[in-house]
């Protein structure tokens, strides 16, 4: 018996043992393909950018080209080198030009070794901007000095236009808030490409692009140095394009990205199979940028029962922490996802959220854990709703939680104006300052200690089932959040290509150690 639920450290074990068994079959399915976007990815770190006329990037024409002609079971690294070899320059967006005009023939040549090399050092140059980003990450923290406090405050910007989104952000910070999320417009996960350049005309959001994070980074870069801590930038890491916008983020210094193992799949229905070989590739870049990831079981709970799912949320957070460390994410970069979506009308409600709560924080002692407000059962009735959001900032101060996002009293009503984040931000404020450690001082009773077992005891009872029947199946079954989504059906399968022997991905071989 361990911690303050005295959760039964065999039964603990036994739940990692059954997420790392579900889970290992994902992970050799993933080693076993690439994407499009994974091969876009490489190719954006080694250089390739800007878009065509229409607005299309280059390293989107360039690996359609090579598909056409070569497939990508080899990876785009050995044709694409291969062909600027072939052409005598060494402009890979120039390559991408041609190929999108024709003009450029793709093979995949018997000898390689000089064209691994080439491909290697591109990309290896690449990585060295990402290694470079997070050390002047650290240099900044280590000279503006991290939030005062736990949780950090987490707080989200969407208004469509980066220009907009760039005061509203720094207002936000000025006011208290440790850790920025540009929201990204609304149907953005489905795009198989990467947006190019500064857009001002997303939908209840902001385009993720390199040049938005660009500019909101070096925005609260300013506004750090000004209220003389480190602000945090969070994005949007998942959909079609996931590898690419975790490269990006990498590329931009970006802290925190919006990363789940299954999100994709069960509420934008794409293809799980692309989704687990996309998030295998981006938590790898996570790692080597020192990014913190979020996960989205928050997501399960808007549309299942957060009493009677609240084992899968459990069972989520075990497998994305395999999945995280598999990929060589570190403790200190698992946001894990939970949420405070209890029907606030249950009898004893609030003790079942600390239950949940303490639970997560329990099974993930050295996990910076997300904890999200209310929103399923927000009514418009703006009282009621301030006062769930401080029931959830008290649970999440007596539970220890790491980052807390903002509740807005308004959900469900309106887009928040900046009055509506102003009266959140004291909420929190007023709970964090007044409870201190109250968490050191929270003993809870039986009844707390007997609902967390018991969620832990379906969790391994569900683990079991997923380890023998396959966790393709059970989210093919509507296990998680009750989707139902098959692994031959689902959008971006047609980007998904099987590894022949002789696949070569350098960013990949660069990333594992193994170059």
């Amino acid at each position: 018996m361990s911690g303050k639920l005295g959760l039964d450290s065999a039964v603990v074990a036994e739940a990692r043992r059954l997420a790392a068994a579900a889970g290992q079959p994902v992970v050799d399915l993933a080693r076993q393909h690439t994407t499009v976007s994974v091969e876009r990815a490489v190719l954006r770190l080694a250089g390739v950018g800007g878009a065509d006329p229409d607005g299309i990037p280059w390293v989107n024409r360039l690996v359609d080209a090579v598909r056409e002609q070569v497939g990508l079971g080899h990876g785009v690294a050995v044709p694409v080198f291969d062909a600027l070899r072939r052409e005598g320059h060494a402009d890979l967006t120039l390559l991408a030009q041609k190929a999108a005009a024709g003009s450029v023939r793709f093979e995949v040549p018997e000898k390689t070794g000089n064209v691994r090399s080439a491909a290697r050092k591109a990309v290896r140059a690449g990585i060295a901007r990402i290694d470079q980003r997070r050390k002047e990450r650290d240099r900044l923290v280590r000279r503006h000095g991290d939030p005062p406090r736990t949780p950090w405050v987490y707080l989200i910007v969407a208004t469509g236009d980066i220009y907009e989104d760039i005061p509203q952000a720094q207002a936000a910070a000025r006011a208290g808030a440790d850790v920025i999320a540009v929201i990204r417009s609304t149907g953005q996960s489905l795009l198989d490409y990467v947006p190019e350049g500064a857009t001002r005309e997303g939908f209840a959001g902001t385009y993720a692009t390199q040049e938005n994070f660009r500019l909101m980074r070096a925005a609260l870069d300013d506004t750090s140095r000004e209220v003389g801590r480190y602000v945090r930038l969070t994005n949007y890491a998942s959909g079609l394009c996931m590898p690419e916008i975790a490269t990006l983020a990498g590329l931009e210094r970006l802290d925190m990205m919006l990363n789940d193992s299954m999100y994709g799949i069960l509420f934008r229905d794409i293809n799980p199979i692309r989704t687990f070989v996309d998030q295998r590739f981006s938590r790898q870049i996570h790692a080597r940028a020192g990014i913190v990831i979020n996960t989205g079981e928050d997501n399960y709970l808007t549309t299942a029962d957060a009493v009677d799912a609240a084992h899968t949320v459990t069972v989520s957070q075990l497998l994305n922490e395999y999945f995280a460390h598999e990929a060589g994410l570190a403790d200190w970069q698992l946001g894990l996802g939970h949420a405070f979506e209890i029907n606030p009308d249950l009898p004893e409600s609030f003790r079942l959220e600390l239950a949940h709560a303490l639970l997560a924080r329990e099974l993930f002692p050295d996990a910076p854990l997300k904890w999200m407000p209310p929103t399923k059962h927000m009514t418009g009735d703006v009282f009621r709703g301030n006062l769930l959001n401080g029931f959830f900032n008290l649970a999440g101060m007596l539970t220890g939680q790491g980052i807390l996002l903002v509740g807005m009293m308004t959900e469900a009503v309106v887009t928040p104006w900046l009055s509506d984040r102003d009266i959140a931000l004291q909420n929190v404020h007023y709970v964090r300052q007044a409870a201190g450690n109250l968490h050191e001082d929270f003993t809870p009773g039986r009844f707390i200690q007997e609902r967390a077992a018991t969620v832990l005891g379906e969790a391994v009872d569900l683990l079991g089932k997923i380890r023998d029947e396959g966790l393709l199946e059970a989210i093919a079954d509507g296990t998680f959040g009750i989707m139902r989504r098959p692994a031959d059906r689902g959008k971006g399968l047609d980007g998904v290509a099987r590894r022949e022997p002789g696949y070569y991905n350098p960013a990949q071989d660069i990333l594992e150690g193994t170059t």
